[in-house]
């Protein structure tokens, strides 16, 4: 009997290669390539995507109609928010998250909301079709207008969706399907490819939303070969700690709205629900200020956060620790420098923790000022002011530069009853916000003074 032939396919890139390399040739990732049986070459295969395909006849731009797309509501407004107002039809989703951190959930319930107003169809290849009943029930939703079916067949599921026309199609997930038209197991790298590829041609075809639930890595990524993020329309991240009730929803790629969006999302008996006021999550509840804290206006997508930054500084050994959640570590070790060269405050022989409360990353440089200003205070062991907020980047210079969307960070400090801020003199408005009284500065050593004089 001879042996069948194998080849080597790149987890990242999907480039193939006929023995195994540390090195991808393609993409030049390490240790990426995993061997799997090779396909046979088959004439049916070879254009298996001809009939999904639509040829359109070459035009200006100019003359081409840029309209609109027309969005529906899910039901879920933090879900909206993510997805840039609702979902779009012919629209591909991708959601990924750790293992029991809400993703059929959340889909499930969306599911059930849109089945009042649209045809739905929930494939699920990891559990049964009882066991869905059963989740339904544990969130009390109803299902009445809720089509499920349980199977893994990428060609039987495209035949379902051909005869119950569903509006709105959830897949989950990708990684449990599998094509006749391949022999590598479920799971692959090219049966996530091909059943991706199939789908979002099915979905464009017949205008269908389709949401494809994908797995991840150990390193938090979508498992997988990377063209699947580069297939679909939208790519979304469920993220935070299993051990805490909050979920953020993160968009990441979105073809029909912004990225970097956010939604909040708390998990209950009944469900993930919406907070509409995420900020309250992020800020610690003390009676009185304590030394070493100092709330951030922070930008999320669109949406302005409060986040109370954390400081310790304690006396350290020969070498003193640099630790920071939430923060970049190697940017806390250059606000460190500064905070030395440009405000005269030495933090050589001390452990300086830094933490964002709450579980969220904070990826934007407009902290610079905060994690600074909160450093000294639990340096001299005196709190900032009752009510104090604070934003703007931090230069190697000593410089305070401006951050993006000033105006709006301090109308939501204001909103939420906070009364004083420390800004970039460039983000101070022209026109006094009520409720909150603004000091400018240009320099980090003038924050530092000005903070003095407050507290």
């Amino acid at each position: 009997m001879a042996r069948e032939k194998t080849l080597y396919t790149c987890r990242e890139c999907g480039g193939t290669n006929p023995k195994w390399l540390g090195q991808c040739p393609h993409c030049r990732a390490w240790n990426t390539l995993e061997e799997g049986l090779a396909e046979p070459p088959a004439g049916s295969a070879k254009n298996r995507f001809q009939a999904l395909t639509r040829s359109q006849p070459v035009a200006t731009l100019s003359e081409l109609a840029a309209g609109d797309v027309s969005r529906t509501p899910t039901g879920l407004p933090e879900l909206d928010r993510v997805l840039g107002g609702g979902i779009v039809e012919g629209g591909v989703i991708l959601i990924g998250g750790d293992p029991g951190i809400g993703k059929s959930t959340l889909l499930l319930q969306a599911v059930d909301a849109l089945s009042n107003r649209m045809k739905v169809l929930y494939v699920t290849g990891e559990e049964s079709g009882a066991q869905v009943a059963l989740r339904a029930h544990r969130l009390g939703l109803a299902g009445t207008h809720v089509r499920v079916v349980a199977e893994i067949g990428l060609e039987r599921i495209l035949a379902t969706i051909e005869v119950e026309q569903p509006a709105f199609c959830v897949i989950d997930s990708i990684q449990t399907l599998y094509s006749e038209q391949l022999s590598s197991a479920p799971g692959s790298v090219a049966q996530v490819r091909e059943c991706a590829a199939q789908l979002t041609r099915t979905a464009k075809a017949s205008g269908c939303t389709m949401v494809l639930v994908g797995h991840v890595t150990k390193e938090g990524t979508l498992a997988g070969p990377r063209v699947l993020e580069h297939i679909v329309d939208t790519v979304l991240y469920f993220e935070g700690d299993t051990h805490s009730s909050f979920r953020l929803v993160r968009a990441f790629k979105n073809r029909f709205g912004a990225v970097n969006e956010i939604g909040v999302f708390a998990m209950t008996e009944m469900g993930l629900k919406g907070v509409s006021n995420p900020s309250a999550i992020f800020l610690s509840t003390h009676s009185t200020p304590v030394p070493g804290a100092c709330v951030l206006v922070t930008l999320e997508g669109t949406r302005p956060l409060l986040v109370e930054i954390q400081a310790l500084v304690d006396g350290g050994g020969p070498s003193p620790r640099r630790l920071s959640v939430g923060l970049d570590r190697d940017r806390l070790a250059m606000l460190l420098a500064v905070l030395h060269r440009h405000a005269g405050v030495s933090c050589a022989d001390q452990d300086v923790f830094v933490n964002a409360v709450g579980g969220v990353r904070i990826n934007e440089p407009a902290a610079d000022l905060a994690v600074l200003l909160a450093i000294q205070s639990s340096l001299r062991g005196k709190p900032l002011p009752q009510g104090f907020v604070a934003f703007g980047e931090v230069g190697l210079a000593g410089e305070v530069r401006p951050a993006p969307r000033g105006q709006e960070r301090l109308r939501e400090a204001a909103k939420l009853g906070f009364s004083t801020a420390v800004v970039p003199r460039a983000n101070a408005p022209k026109k006094p916000i009520d409720g909150i009284t603004i000091h400018a500065v240009d320099r980090i050593e003038e924050a530092i003074d000005m903070v003095r004089s407050l507290s």
